[in-house]
């Protein structure tokens, strides 16, 4: 049975734009641990406040399954293990697993930390015989094991023997470079399972090459019982691997086993959750988990899917929490408006005069330059305006809007006027803030809210602006899309026009038009 050791509290906060607070560490260990992840590597014990915030925190956390890991190097040269301070660290830690890192490649013991070859076999042995003797379970990190390997594989294997003879209970062979190819990593890892037949040996590969999936999949191929990874493929530079699409492809593929494959349908929601803490928005094109990993957009591919599942889908995306997702666009044809109108709760006769309807609105309202991938909000709008489904909860009669410079505040203020008329009656209102999107959407919802107070719910979550044709100058064609949320559910509305104020308006009718239709006002 494989192991899973996951390193996204530690490899993975090393990335750009990455920090996760005391608690958020916490949280996600307890999901690891939750999913069945076998090692949760925490943090490198005196390299900064919040590592050792969460050992101390993480000791009075019950984990059901996974065991914590605490990270760090090897003593340092002429210094012995018992004195090194960073080994005591560790020690501190009181964490059941300790990893450590050693120099595999010759040019590094020379040139990096500058001592011997034979000094630095000795700063191997030594460092995991103390860990050892001290009660840990010792997993040793060979760093730039393969470029060591293919530069003096004879050297590379002496210092996982010395790892072994220090009582190293895996050897975890690094691709610290992101730089090599899956066929390296095979004969290397096949290479190391060969000399050391009775000790475990790991991988952990970074993606540099776009190739840390591949390599960590070689490396199993080739005898690997240990895979290290991050959740998203966090890392330093471009990243590390991802577990994400590793354990998929292990599971579902390679058909391996271990303890988190029963928990495998949890996967898109366990990594929802870890980009949720580090604020991140979800990578839509993400294998297996991400929003569009199973979204059919063509006419073809949808009908087939219909039909055939398996014609356009590699696996059921259930097997890993996703969903089939269908859009529409001016490449749809009717299989693909009856499987996106079911996805949004409709039902569409595929001969009726509505489905013909709506599938010309789609692709003459393309063609100007609207979009309905990320506005499902607008779709549902439009069909049920098609299949006469849509009440007039208002009457728009007109806007205005005037933005002020003011010199002597040196700032700037939107006004926006909005008129309407809400059950015949007519209601002028005026609203004011810092933009005329924001303004426009303040008068808006001033308008209705005594009428429908459900609105008040409703916020704009994000606004995107695409100029749509550039050779037009301050003339372009502009789509605005906006994401709104009343914070149970989430939803998008798009609106076009050759002046931004009028494409935004559009877009923020729709949305509230989306929430009166989706809430059943009357």
């Amino acid at each position: 049975m494989l192991k899973i050791y996951d390193t996204t509290l530690r490899d993975g906060t090393q990335g750009e734009g990455i920090s996760f607070s005391v608690a958020d560490k916490i949280r996600i260990a307890e999901r690891l641990d939750e999913f069945g992840v076998d090692y949760i590597e925490g943090g490198w014990p005196g390299s900064n406040p919040r590592d050792m915030a969460f050992f101390a925190g993480i000791k009075t956390t019950k984990l059901r399954h996974a065991r914590i890991a605490a990270f760090g190097s090897t003593r340092r040269a002429g210094v012995k293990a018992e004195e090194d301070g960073q080994l005591k660290l560790l020690i501190d830690a009181e964490t059941p697993v300790v990893t450590i890192f050693g120099k595999t490649w010759l040019m590094h013991v020379t040139e990096v930390i500058r001592t011997t070859a034979e000094e630095n076999l000795a700063m191997i042995r030594d460092s995991v015989r103390f860990l050892v003797s001290n009660g840990r379970e010792v997993i040793y990190d060979a760093e730039h094991f393969f470029d060591g390997y293919f530069d003096n594989p004879d050297y590379a294997l002496s210092t996982l023997a010395a790892a072994v003879e220090g009582g190293a209970v895996n050897l975890t062979l690094c691709d610290t470079n992101g730089g090599r190819l899956p066929e390296e990593v095979r004969e290397a890892t096949a290479a190391v399972r060969a000399r050391f037949p009775d000790t475990p040996v790991g991988i952990h590969a970074h993606n540099d090459s776009g190739l840390g999936v591949a390599v960590s999949l070689a490396a199993v191929a080739a005898g690997a019982s240990l895979i290290q990874g991050t959740m998203n493929g966090y890392g330093e530079r471009v990243g590390n691997a991802n577990l994400t699409t590793i354990l998929p492809n292990l599971f579902l593929k390679m058909g391996r086993d271990a303890a988190c494959k029963a928990n495998l349908a949890g996967l898109r929601e366990l990594s929802l959750f870890v980009d949720e803490l580090a604020n991140l928005r979800p990578d839509p094109k993400a294998p297996f988990v991400g929003r569009s990993a199973f979204t059919h957009k063509g006419g073809t591919h949808a009908d087939a899917t219909k039909k055939v599942a398996h014609s356009y889908q590699h696996i059921d995306p259930t097997l890993v929490g996703n969903a089939q997702r269908f859009i529409i666009s001016d490449m749809a044809g009717r299989s693909s408006l009856l499987l996106k109108a079911k996805e949004l709760g409709v039902e569409v006769d595929r001969d009726s005069d509505a489905a013909r309807k709506v599938i010309d609105q789609v692709k003459d309202l393309e063609f100007r330059g609207f979009e309905f991938e990320a506005a499902d909000g607008s779709l549902r709008l439009l069909l049920a305006k098609s299949l006469g489904q849509a009440k007039d909860h208002f009457e728009f009669e007109g806007y205005r809007v005037i933005v002020e410079r003011r010199a002597k505040e040196d700032s700037v203020v939107a006004e926006a006027t909005v008129k309407l008329k809400v059950n015949g009656e007519p209601v002028y209102t005026v609203a004011e803030c810092s933009g005329p999107v924001g303004a426009l959407d303040k008068a808006l919802r001033l308008a209705i809210e005594r009428i429908y107070p459900e609105i008040r719910d409703v916020q704009l979550r994000d606004y995107k602006v695409r100029i749509l044709e550039s050779n037009t100058g301050a003339n372009s064609r502009t789509r605005v899309l906006i994401e709104s949320s009343d914070g149970q559910s989430t939803w998008g509305t798009v609106g076009v026009s050759d002046n931004i104020i009028d494409a935004s308006w559009q877009a923020i009718r729709d949305s509230v038009e989306f929430k009166l239709l989706a809430s059943g006002s009357r």
